[in-house]
This record gives structure tokens, sequence and C-alpha cells, in this order.
């Protein structure tokens, strides 16, 4: 039981971390981000590339950890603005499925731009996963890095609701949030809460890419998995919602530790049944926000 819990606690961290990022663009820029796969793909293929560069300088292993967020800073800070203000702010205010036909667009280029620029062979990522050695827990030994990721996701979601409710800026974006519309009225340059929103949703995407390269194969498709079940996390919390995320977070590396350890071939129809039995309960999700309706 203690083993299915830290699996499940150790899945759900980093899942969470991608999940927040897309609860929060959706909550600000009202878009179900399809691509949001794909920053994560490009932060672990990021993260590979700068901690092999670090190996290969005789860096000291610990810069390998600094790699790691340095690489999801670059994502961030190059290819979010050119997403946002290049493409998706031509759409805002359209219909919900042209977006998310624009988004999954952006998904297949982005599937394309990282073979090109990578190639379709695997990326192994070793330096940072030793460096927090093994803990022993009873007689069981685990790896060090695993609840860093636990530790990493808690400081994510506590720094994004801090930012979101004890900052002035973060205000502003709750105000967004609610009505743009008045916002804008109100003086608020609503195009500049977009762009930081969603450069701040893009970058947690690439984090959760980075600090699971280490643990994973970092090859062609890595985005698709974690997208479906990104999806299914803030499906299950309600879109929109930190507390959300993180619950739906739990509530889906819980189950898929579960069936890991007693059924490995239900690993993925584990979350789908999650899913179906919260949203039977729940069909807005375990902590939507309530929505206006216009008349």
């Amino acid at each position: 039981m203690l083993t299915i819990l830290i699996d499940g606690l150790t899945y759900a961290s980093w899942l969470f971390i991608v999940a927040l990022g897309l609860t929060l663009v959706f909550g600000v820029l009202k878009i179900l981000n399809i691509a949001h796969g794909s920053f994560y793909a490009l932060g672990a293929y990021a993260a590979a590339s700068l901690v092999g560069w670090f190996s290969g300088a005789k860096m000291a292993a610990p810069w390998s950890m600094v790699a790691l967020l340095l690489a999801a800073v670059a994502v961030a800070a190059l290819i979010a603005p050119a997403t946002e203000r290049g493409l998706l702010r031509f759409f805002y205010g359209r219909d919900e499925v042209l977006l998310v036909l624009v988004t999954y667009a952006l998904f297949l280029i982005l599937e394309d731009v990282t073979k090109l620029v990578w190639g379709a062979n695997p990326y192994f990522v070793t330096e940072p996963y030793g460096l927090f050695g093994n803990v022993q827990i009873g007689t069981m030994s685990y790896i060090g890095y695993d609840f860093m990721l636990v530790v990493a996701a808690v400081v994510c979601g506590i720094g994004v609701w801090w930012w979101l409710n004890r900052t002035r800026y973060g205000k502003v974006v709750i105000a967004v949030i609610h009505n743009a519309e008045v916002a804008r009225s109100m003086g608020v340059n609503v195009s500049r809460v977009y762009m930081v929103s969603f450069m701040v949703g893009i970058f947690l995407a690439a984090l959760g890419g980075a600090l699971t390269a280490p643990m994973i194969s970092v090859q062609p498709g890595v985005s698709v998995g974690v997208i479906i079940v990104s999806f299914a996390v803030v499906i299950i919390g309600g879109l929109g919602s930190i507390e959300g995320a993180a619950i739906g977070a739990l509530i889906v590396g819980l189950a898929r530790a579960l069936a890991v350890h007693t059924w490995p071939a239900a690993e993925l129809f584990s979350i789908y049944v999650a899913m179906a039995v919260v949203l039977i309960f729940r069909p807005e999700g375990l902590f939507a926000r309530p929505q206006v309706r216009k008349i």
C-alpha cells in the first residue's frame, strides 16, 4: 500500500504541474489548449539538450538541476510570446471549437518541429536523477528525486495561488478571468494579461517536461499521452480551478498506481474510470467555478 501511495504521489506531482498550466490558460484565455502537451515535450527536449551541454562543459552535477529550470524558462520566454502574439490573439472571442482546431493544428506543427530539431532518436537525461540519492522507508528504498518532484509540485501550486490571490497583478488577472470586458473598460491592459498568463501556463508545461525528462525516454510522441492525461485531470477537478487540478492529479495518480501494481493492463483504463465516476456525480468537475450565462 505504501508503494502505491508513493508511486501515485510521484506521478501526480509532475502531472499537477502540467495540468496547473493547462487550467490557468483556460481560466484566463478560455482556450482548451490541445498544444499544451507539445510545450511539455519542448521542455523535455530542451532539458535534455541543456543537461547534455552542461555535462559536456564538465560542470558539476548539481548544475544539471539549474539546466532543467533554464530549459523551462527558455521555452516560456521564446515560444510562448510568439505563439500568443503571432497566432492565438487573432482568435480570441471566436467559437470554442475553432480555438480547439487551431491549437490542434499547432500541436501537429510542433510535433514535426521537435522531430526536425532533435530527430527521431530518444534522448536520455541521467545526471539529475541521482542527485538526491535514495530514501529508505521501512524495508523499501525509493529514489530521492521522486520526493523532490512532490516538493516542486507543492511549491508550484502555492506559488501560483499566492500570485493570483496575494499580489496586485494577480488580482488584475482574476478580474480579467471574471469579466474581460469590464476589466478593459477600467483601464486594464487585457492583451498583456493574456500574454503573461499564457507564458506562465507554458512555463509550467515546460517545467513539467523538464522535471520528468530524467525519468523517461524523451522521444517523439511523449506529448500525446501527456495532453490526454492532463485533460483528464482538469476535467475531474473542474476547468479553471487550482484546487481541482491538485485533487484531480491525486485521483489520477493514485488510480494509475493502483492499476499498475494490481492490474498493469488497465493502467490507462483506470484513469478513464476515475474520470467517469467523478463526472457521473459532478458533471462540471469537483471544483468548477460558477459560469455566468448571458441571456
